[in-house]
């Protein structure tokens, strides 16, 4: 445990607002309230990894080597002392008395509040498959993650990540670029199937496999094999793939338990209403451990907009959270991909396509017909995504699409020159 000799105590004469959590999400919140509000509440965020909080989105890059630790981290603790935050790392919540209003550390230190925030994002999922406590069989989420890869990973041992989507992806890439040989394996019949549509998936296969990198689709995992140590993974179908380090990215489970044993609502994750209370007067939740309308999100930009929507509520403003509508605007294994909306439309819906395969792009609108004007429903950009935020105001706003539809495949400049 570290705790900044600098910004402990807390100021007893005011409020104390404790976050637990130093990821992004808890974070972000924090920042949000001392640039509108330096000095309204005494702020202690505690955090169970023994860094300050780092961007984990860049996570494959540092594995790949393009970038170093400095270049992920957020904040340094220079920041926190500068802001009078009580800044508590290495040390994870394992209690909550929301009678008391007490959080209870794992290093047996008792913080008292007046408000806390539930910033606990959420855990990797480990399969129970024969084999996956085989040393060598890792998961994808943090920099003690990346450590761990780094020492395991040896010249001319095959490494094998299981996840087609985007965690398993970028792990993949990451390893490739490290100079590792990857097998990745995905269950589905194509990769990323929750964000892009099957011509986008097929592209982006080629894309991945282009770089060095063996994907397997329909590849349901036995068990992993290896005498102490994993040296392959055994497939349903009774196919081999051999490789010495095993990779779990197949997604991850919001981290409710903290809330859920202190009486919290919680169903996959912890409950909340439009301005982020939880069912415990004075207890908030945000990010990836939080549900919201029955949606848990997974994603950066809901967690900002909730803890900005959350700054506002806990400086007297008025303030709600509707929701988001989902995008995923990334560069996966180096390539852009953008998707938003209702992408692979259906019954009552259009599609209009551009495709073109000399410059690796393509481009998929879904329109809808609502009222008595048509609306963009969903997008899907591989390769040239410039124009994806535009779309994804449209799809937000329902902005009637009628008079500029035929234009509307071919950007916004060019909506906006023939207007």
């Amino acid at each position: 445990m570290q705790t900044d000799p600098e910004t402990a105590p807390t100021d007893p004469r005011l409020e104390h607002l404790v976050v637990v959590g130093n990821g992004m999400a808890g974070l972000r919140l924090v920042e949000e309230i001392v640039q509108r509000a330096p000095g309204r509440y005494a702020i202690t965020i505690v955090g169970k990894e023994p860094e300050p909080a780092y961007n984990r989105v860049l996570l494959s890059s540092l594995l790949a080597g393009e970038i170093g630790e400095d270049d992920i981290r957020l904040r340094d603790r220079r920041w926190y002392a500068d802001h009078g935050i009580e800044l508590i790392t290495g040390d994870a919540a394992t209690g909550l008395d929301t009678g008391a209003r007490t959080l209870m550390l794992a290093s047996g230190k008792r913080l008292s509040f007046d408000r806390a925030v539930l910033a606990t994002g959420s855990n990797p999922i480990r399969p129970p498959v024969p084999g996956s406590e085989l040393r060598g069989v890792l998961t994808f989420r943090d920099l003690a993650d990346i450590a761990a890869m780094r020492r395991l990973a040896t010249a001319g041992e095959r490494a094998i990540v299981i996840g087609g989507g985007l965690l398993g992806i970028e792990a993949a890439y990451g390893l490739a670029r490290a100079g590792i040989g990857v097998t990745l394996l995905h269950l589905m019949d194509r990769l990323m199937e929750r964000q892009l549509d099957p011509r986008a998936a097929t592209l982006l296969r080629q894309a991945i496999e282009a770089k060095g990198i063996e994907v397997v689709l329909q590849a349901e995992t036995a068990a992993i094999v290896g005498d102490g140590k994993a040296d392959g993974v055994l497939l349903k179908d009774g196919r081999r793939i051999d490789g010495g380090l095993v990779v779990f990215a197949i997604g991850i489970r919001p981290e409710a338990e903290l809330a859920r044993e202190a009486g919290l609502a919680c169903n996959r994750g912890i409950i909340v209403d439009d301005t982020l209370a939880t069912s415990a007067p004075g207890i908030f939740a945000i990010g990836e451990c939080a549900e919201h309308r029955g949606q848990c999100y997974g994603l950066v930009e809901p967690a900002y907009a909730q803890a900005r929507v959350l700054a506002q509520a806990l400086l007297g403003e008025e303030a709600g959270y509707n929701g988001t509508v989902l995008a995923t605007n990334l560069k996966v294994s180096g390539v852009p991909v953008f998707s938003a909306g209702d992408f692979l439309g259906g019954d009552g819906c259009e599609e209009i396509i551009l495709s073109d395969p000399g410059r690796s792009t393509y481009k998929k609108l879904v329109i809808r017909r609502i009222g008595g004007s048509q609306q963009l429903a969903g997008v899907v950009l591989f390769g040239d995504t410039a124009d994806g935020l535009w779309y994804l105001e449209m799809i937000r706003t329902g902005t009637a699409i009628d008079r500029m539809r035929g234009d509307l495949i071919f950007g916004r400049d060019f909506v906006g020159s023939a207007a």
